[in-house]
């Protein structure tokens, strides 16, 4: 391993092993909730009663989680200091009536999710995860982490244009296989029935979806880059618990409630009860402050005094579409943790933020790196500005650098999942 790595690999270790467990965002939260009950916080129930006790907390609600912990001392008008990250990524997802096929091919219909990179996804061994509703409204995770389906791409002899400009049809070309033989109804809910362990004729619902079965792992000479499915945004999500249970075991006395908020649906727009567009997130901040006893003017001066650190992959500099970059701005990997910013608010962050969150990197002792989009080509968005406006709090964009963003795998160095998990700890800590 090169000297040029100086961090302790058990973070991204870490993450890895995070990485392959969460192939579906229901998947990521429960693991996520795993990982906060080892450090003490306990669950609670949105339908219940809350209190005014002190200690770590979380609710959950689908493919969302929001943990906070209420230090001692902390009084109703007490500020938060929040974590926001989300939880899925873009995909194929299972059709409510998925078995199909064609010319003597079993396959399944999928629609597609978020902004997916399409060419990614063929020729690839893939799995299938998610969730199922049963009949009594409960639900059963499911995770077929093995070589199930494929979506396979036409022979060049077939297509002698194709290193011309490949162009697939999203509704023709993007159906996996999964067989030979005729489509039978029910077949594929039946077999995953089956994968789950519940009865087929149980299953009323199901939020599936397909994944790479093709482990995280280290690239490069030295092992410098990190090479893996849905690093945006489980890294957050990841270096987002790791801050929260490391800054409340500090010992330290904490002038902020910590929070981390992880959501679903960023990748199509967060418009859902578990999106960072719908109320999730302000009901638990405010039914966290009126469980205090809190009243509407502490619950102002709350929000006035909460800072949200939304924290989101971010594009490396890439060697070989470098004139796609702002000139000036070239993040790099292993670089640390990357401010983004637009004049236009694509991104939330304004001056007072980014003096924030240096302020953070400089507790650290972590470096960071700015980001712009080039000023011809349209800029992505995030929770950011979501958060910022609904809920009025100041908020900054950050996130890390990668390569090849929306892919089924992506790439990352290896060395920046601790940097990121740090500052987020520095910045939580106050």
């Amino acid at each position: 391993m090169s000297p040029a790595h100086r961090f302790d690999r058990g973070h991204t270790d870490d993450l890895m092993t995070f990485l392959a467990a969460s192939p579906s965002p229901y998947h990521a939260v429960a693991n996520t909730a795993a990982r906060l009950e080892k450090a003490g916080f306990r669950q609670i129930a949105e339908t219940d009663a809350w209190d005014a006790s002190t200690g770590g907390k979380f609710v959950t609600r689908g493919g969302a989680i929001i943990a906070w912990y209420v230090p001692e001392g902390a009084t109703a008008a007490t500020p938060y200091r929040i974590i926001g990250a989300h939880t899925d990524s873009p995909n194929l997802r299972v059709k409510p009536l998925p078995d199909t096929g064609a010319h003597g091919w079993r396959q399944v219909a999928v629609e597609l999710y978020g902004g997916t990179l399409l060419n990614t996804w063929l020729d690839r061994d893939l799995g299938l995860s998610g969730r199922l509703t049963l009949r009594d409204g409960t639900h059963r995770l499911v995770n077929v982490d093995r070589p199930l389906l494929r979506v396979p791409q036409l022979a060049i002899h077939l297509d002698r244009g194709v290193n011309e400009g490949l162009k697939l049809d999203k509704q023709r070309h993007m159906t996996p296989i999964w067989g030979i033989g005729r489509p039978v109804e029910g077949d594929l809910i039946r077999f995953v029935a089956e994968e789950a362990g519940v009865a087929a004729e149980d299953v009323k619902g199901w939020d599936l979806m397909v994944h790479s079965v093709e482990a995280p792992a280290y690239l490069g000479r030295d092992g410098e880059l990190l090479a893996a499915p849905r690093l945006d945004n489980l890294m957050s999500v990841h270096a987002g618990v790791a801050a929260l249970t490391a800054a409340v075991a500090g010992g330290e006395e904490l002038s902020y409630i910590p929070v981390l908020a992880a959501f679903d649906h960023e990748e199509n727009g967060s418009q859902s009860d578990t999106g960072a567009q719908g109320p999730m997130l302000g009901n638990v901040l405010e039914r966290s402050v009126f469980a205090r006893g809190g009243t509407y003017e502490e619950r102002a001066r709350a929000f006035a005094g909460t800072v949200c650190l939304s924290s989101d992959m971010g594009h490396a500099v890439h060697p070989n579409y470098a004139d796609h970059h702002d000139p000036d701005h070239h993040p790099l990997p292993n670089g640390g943790p990357i401010l983004k910013l637009n004049v236009n608010m694509r991104y939330a962050t304004d001056g007072h933020g980014r003096a924030i969150f240096a302020a953070a990197c400089e507790r650290a002792g972590v470096p960071w790196q700015h980001f712009v989009s080039h000023n011809a080509m349209p800029c992505g968005t995030t929770i950011g500005p979501i958060t910022a406006a609904r809920h009025g709090i100041t908020t900054i964009d950050i996130g890390l650098a990668c390569l090849s963003m929306h892919s089924a795998r992506e790439l990352c160095g290896a060395d920046d999942p601790y940097l990121l998990a740090a500052a987020l700890t520095a910045f939580l800590e106050g």
